[in-house]
C-alpha cells in the first residue's frame, strides 16, 4: 500500500469505532497526524485516558465512549459529535469495531454467535445510521472494515465469516443506495495482521470449548489447535503492519474518487482471486492441505496458551 500524502483541511471530522487498539488505534492516530479532527470510539475510561494523553503528538484526537452494541451508548456518542462538529459537519465514519470468534461450529454457543454478529455487523449499520444525516448533509463517506474471510471461509472461524460476509453484503448494498446522495461507501480488507486479536481469538477459544460437550470437543480439538498455532504464525510472519492499513484508511477518505474495496496484504489479494478461481471442492482440499503444512513448516513454535496443551 503506498503512503498517503495528502493533508486534509483541519476542518474534516471523522468517526473511527474500535479505536482501543490494534488497526483501529493505529487508523486513529494516523488520520489525526494527518490533520483530520478524530472522534475516537473507545469502550472505558483507561482507553480513553490513553488517547487523550497522545492527543498533544497526534493532532486533534478526541476520545468518545462508544459500544456498538449499546443504543444508549451509539445515541450518546451522536449527540456529542453532531455538537462538536457544527461549525464543520462530519466527513467520514470509519467502523473498524468487531471481534472474531474462533471454534468449530458446533461448539459455539448462540449467544457468542449473536454477539459476533451484533458487534461486527448490527454495530456498523447501527452507527452508519446514527450519523447518515450527517453525512449527508457533508456528502461523506463510510468506511467499513472487513477482512479476507470476507471473500473465502475457513474452518473455525465459521461465525466470524458469517459477521464479514454480511458485512460485504450490506457495504454493497449502502454503497449503491447511497451513491445517487452523494455519499461514498467502501470496505477495507486486510489480512493477517499481528494486533492484539490474535490473543483474544485464543481466550475466546478457550472460553467456549470450556463449557462446550468435552466428546464435541475431542471430535475437534487436534485440527482446531492446529488451526489456531498456523494462523498466529502466520499473523507473525506477515509483513503487513498495521500502518498498511492506516495508509488504507487514510486513502479511501482523501481519495476524489474512492474505490469500492481495498486490499491490504498479500493474503487479502489472494483470497479474492482464489474465490473467483477455485471451485469449492478444490478449496476444501486445499484448506485443509494448508492447515497440516503449515503447522509442520512451524513445528520449532510452541505456544503457551493452555488450549494448545489441553
Amino acid at each position: 500500500m503506498r503512503s498517503v500524502t495528502v493533508t486534509p483541511a483541519r476542518s474534516k471530522s471523522v468517526v473511527v469505532t474500535g479505536a482501543s487498539s490494534g488497526l483501529g488505534r493505529a487508523a486513529a492516530i494516523h488520520l489525526g497526524k494527518l490533520g483530520y479532527r478524530v472522534f475516537a470510539g473507545v469502550r472505558t475510561e483507561s482507553s480513553a485516558a490513553e488517547l487523550t494523553r497522545l492527543s498533544s503528538s497526534t493532532g486533534e484526537l478526541i476520545p468518545v465512549m462508544l459500544d456498538v452494541t449499546d443504543a444508549a451508548s451509539i445515541a450518546q456518542a451522536g449527540k456529542l459529535v453532531e455538537r462538536r462538529c457544527s461549525d464543520t459537519g462530519l466527513w467520514a465514519v470509519v467502523n473498524n469495531a468487531g471481534i472474531a470468534i474462533s471454534a468449530p461450529l458446533e461448539c459455539v454457543p448462540m449467544d457468542v454467535v449473536r454477539t459476533q454478529l451484533e458487534t461486527n455487523v448490527v454495530g456498523a449499520l447501527a452507527v452508519s445510521q446514527r450519523f447518515l444525516p450527517l453525512l449527508r448533509a457533508s456528502r461523506g463517506r463510510i468506511v467499513n472494515i472487513s477482512s479476507g474471510v470476507g471473500n473465502v471461509a475457513p474452518p473455525y472461524l465459521g461465525a466470524y465469516a458469517a459477521s464479514q460476509f454480511a458485512k460485504e453484503g450490506i457495504s454493497d448494498a449502502l454503497r449503491r443506495e447511497l451513491r445517487p446522495l452523494g455519499v461514498s461507501v467502501s470496505v477495507i480488507q486486510p489480512g493477517a495482521v499481528g494486533t492484539p486479536i490474535w490473543r483474544k481469538i485464543h481466550e475466546s477459544a478457550e472460553e467456549i470449548l470450556a463449557v462446550a460437550p468435552a466428546e464435541v470437543v475431542e471430535a475437534y480439538r487436534a485440527r482446531f489447535i492446529e488451526f489456531l498455532n498456523m494462523n498466529e504464525v502466520r499473523a507473525q510472519g506477515s509483513k503487513t503492519t498495521t500502518a498498511d492499513f492506516a495508509d488504507a484508511v487514510a486513502e479511501a477518505l482523501a481519495a476524489k474518487r474512492p474505490k469500492a474495496r481495498y486490499r491490504v496484504g498479500v493474503d487479502s489479494w489472494s483470497s479474492t482471486l482464489a474465490r473467483r478461481i477455485v471451485p469449492d471442492r478444490m478449496m476444501d482440499v486445499l484448506m485443509a492441505v494448508g492447515i497440516s503444512a503449515s503447522t509442520r513448516s512451524a513445528s520449532s513454535y510452541r505456544p503457551t496458551r493452555k488450549l494448545a496443551s489441553s
